[in-house]
């Protein structure tokens, strides 16, 4: 029987993240059976107001004020806003399902919820507080959390985590979670997506030189000061090794004025060109500090990368070896958030040159068991 669902997530494609990937494959996973997918996010973009996707799937964008450059879309209420809320009020939704608990955004899908008579379904996304590397600011940010999340538990939804770390960080805010509905890639898709280029041959790396990816949102939280620290030391070193850093925010001036000839930043890239790159990387290192599942270490380890990470998200699912650096032939996990010391020059050629065995690390094997399991729970 066919459903419409509908899906409130405060960012939504184009920008680039784990919440993003998340939205687009679980309304992939449903509009292949068949159900109607109503996507609400925020124009952070200033794009179509209302688009169609693909089959079964389209998204209405609402008018929003970008704080925090783009990372707190507050609701502009505007003639266009009230038009649009309108039009998604009128669809009688099955379901609602609201991505975090940290935008105002999240407010107006259980405000929709409730109209509607549907309880609706809360999936937490963290695992920490948000930062700027502020102490003022954090804390500001800290009590606004605890406000959102009261207004929130209001409606009564149903709470769930992306992952086992963000159920448990729900109680916190004295929530106590009603499971786990995990993110999922298609591992043989995700590969099979890649884009014709080679990364290698547009940007002149020569074929012996070990190359060390990073994707995600380029902020604080991110561990992006660890990664400058490492390529620093890596280049005084010497080390023939480059870092690829793919992706936008805050921390790009940061990474650009740093000036390092062993630092690349290629911006925002396509989902297949990101598939692309972790295909040519041979490790990929993620210090962050807090994930609450870290979709780029499940596409990194399905795509045969060494994963040199801090203890964050489902790090332990596909790197379960928990050593300060990666040796032999095991990927490295880090027990400290803190991403600081995560490389050294050795560590570069053992992991290098072991990587060229594709298929032979335990992160493979077990982010292509992880994908697998999560895209049968889709």
């Amino acid at each position: 029987m066919t459903k419409t669902y509908g899906i409130f997530s405060a960012h939504f494609a184009p920008t680039v993240g784990g919440v993003e990937v998340f939205t687009e494959g679980i309304a992939r996973a449903l509009a292949e059976h068949g159900h109607r997918i109503v996507i609400v996010t925020s124009n952070t973009a200033h794009l179509a107001p209302h688009e169609q996707l693909f089959d079964n799937v389209e998204v209405f964008r609402l008018p929003c004020r970008n704080l925090l450059k783009g990372r707190l879309p507050l609701p502009r209420v505007t003639s266009t806003y009230k038009e649009l809320l309108r039009s998604i009020e009128a669809i009688p939704f099955d379901g609602i399902v609201v991505n975090t608990r940290f935008y105002p955004h999240s407010l107006v899908g259980l405000k929709l919820a409730r109209k509607q008579g549907i309880r609706p379904v809360v999936i937490d996304h963290g695992a920490d507080y948000l930062t700027l590397n502020n102490p003022l600011v954090d804390q500001a940010i800290k009590g606004y959390e605890h406000i959102i999340t009261a207004l929130i538990k209001r409606y009564q939804p149903a709470c769930y985590g992306i992952s086992a770390q963000s159920l448990h960080w729900l109680r916190t805010f004295g929530i106590e979670g009603a499971g786990v509905i995990p993110n999922a890639i298609d591992a043989d898709a995700f590969i099979a997506s890649t884009s014709p280029r080679s990364l290698r041959q547009e940007l002149g790396i020569d074929a012996g030189r070990v190359l060390i990816g990073f994707t995600g949102r380029l902020i604080p939280e991110k561990g992006l000061q660890a990664i400058l620290a490492a390529a620093r030391q890596l280049n005084a070193r010497g080390c023939d090794a480059l870092f690829l850093i793919a992706g936008e925010g805050p921390e790009s001036e940061t990474l650009r004025q740093a000036n390092l000839p062993n630092l690349q930043l290629l911006g925002t890239l396509s989902s297949a060109d990101v598939s692309r790159l972790l295909q040519e990387t041979e490790i990929f290192c993620f210090p962050s500090r807090s994930e609450g599942f870290g979709s780029s270490l499940l596409e990194a380890a399905i795509c045969g990368n060494y994963l040199i990470c801090t203890d964050v998200g489902i790090a332990r699912d596909v790197a379960p070896q928990r050593r300060p650096y990666p040796q032999g032939r095991q990927p490295g996990l880090r027990n400290s958030r803190s991403g600081h010391g995560l490389l050294c020059a050795s560590d570069i050629g053992t992991c290098g040159r072991h990587a060229q065995r594709r298929g032979g690390t335990k992160a493979f094997h077990l982010g292509r068991e992880r994908s697998s399991a999560y895209a049968s729970l889709r």
